[in-house]
């Protein structure tokens, strides 16, 4: 048999297997990461090697320097999650990969790297999407959480609103129409002269702001489940840029402060009306900005207030990582999906 066959065969027979361990490799954007996860919810090792130093140079990540970063940690990454793991390739039952979304360069890396595995060690390869995976967080994080759900999708590259009905059965409900909040977040810390990674940033300074700046700025989509941020954004770079034109002081903490607040009530306000409107009572926060410390303290206040039971992936887990794909890679065992073959390739966007 060839490797596409022994796949096939090996892949049908874990739907059955009393304890799978999948070896899961994310390099998405600018942190290369492997995990060894058993049965999606029981992490053995999940290492992160991160860019962010490198990338604060640029003020953002520079997709050629993470690529060559990729290539360069990748090898350790692995040596080191077998370590953690106290396993050995051996006992590796797949290999799973993020194979989209994300920077082109990046995702090539982390797919070539897991189509070699899996065909050398005869084992099957796992296409993995990187939306699914941060959504997958939540169940490492809470091992008693099952669909069906809502989801608030809030990352670097995706803003939605998700109704979760299976493992592997998803549906659009609201989305971003312009920037995802992660990248506006990116933006606004940068005219404000803030360093890479921008949210975390905002986070910190908001704090020692009040959210009283008043932005040339008014809410758009009041009756959609749909976001756009693009607005909200430009309306604090006019501001910061007018006030410097003029040499006119003002707070970079309250400007932050009030952006967040913004876009948090935004984020929130949605959310929650679709849980209303839909009827459902179990929301799960997935993405990066997920870690943001005011969106975090808004929804649990809110959720509270409507009887809505919340779920938030530790912190840990929020931004990009290996274990929150071999987490949904396991469910996608389960449903009978995901299986690829030795043409897999990456692609800079995928379908929720």
């Amino acid at each position: 048999m060839n490797y596409e066959e022994i796949a096939r065969e090996k892949f049908e027979k874990l739907k059955t297997k009393k304890s799978v361990l999948i070896l899961s490799v994310e390099s998405s954007c600018d942190e290369t990461s492997i995990a060894l996860v058993e049965n999606g919810r029981n992490v053995l090792s999940n290492v992160v090697s991160s860019q962010i130093e490198i990338h604060k140079l640029f003020g953002g990540v520079v997709p050629e320097v993470a690529s060559r970063n990729h290539i360069k940690n990748i090898d350790g990454v692995l040596k080191e999650a077998l370590k953690n793991a106290g396993k050995t390739l051996k006992d590796v039952d797949a290999v799973a990969v993020t194979y989209g979304a994300g920077l082109i360069g990046a995702l090539l890396v982390g797919v070539n790297f897991a189509k070699t595995l899996a065909y050398a060690l005869q084992v099957p390869l796992i296409a993995v999407s990187h939306v699914h995976g941060h959504i997958g967080a939540n169940y490492i994080s809470h091992k008693d959480l099952t669909p069906p759900f809502l989801c608030l999708m809030v990352s670097g590259g995706h803003t939605a609103i998700v109704k979760v009905e299976g493992y592997c059965k998803f549906q659009l409900v609201g989305s971003t129409v312009d920037d995802s909040v992660g990248e506006c977040f990116d933006k606004v810390a940068r005219v404000l002269g803030l360093s890479y990674p921008g949210g975390p940033n905002i986070d910190k300074l908001a704090k020692q702001g009040e959210n009283v700046v008043k932005f040339n700025y008014k809410p758009p989509l009041r009756d959609s489940y749909n976001f756009s941020f693009s607005g909200l954004k430009t309306a604090v770079v006019n501001f910061v840029h007018n006030k410097e034109q003029k040499n006119e002081e003002f707070s970079k903490a309250d400007v932050a402060c009030t952006f967040q607040e913004l876009v948090t009530d935004e984020l929130v306000g949605k959310t929650m009306r679709a849980c209303k409107e839909l009827e459902e009572h179990k929301l799960v926060v997935a993405g990066g900005v997920g870690a943001n410390s005011r969106l975090r303290e808004k929804l649990q206040e809110s959720c509270k207030q409507e009887g809505v039971e919340v779920f938030m992936p530790d912190l840990k887990f929020c931004t990009d990582n290996a274990a929150m794909i071999g987490s949904i890679a396991y469910y996608y065992v389960l449903s009978g999906t995901g299986l690829a073959d030795l043409t897999l390739t990456a692609k800079p966007t995928v379908e929720i």
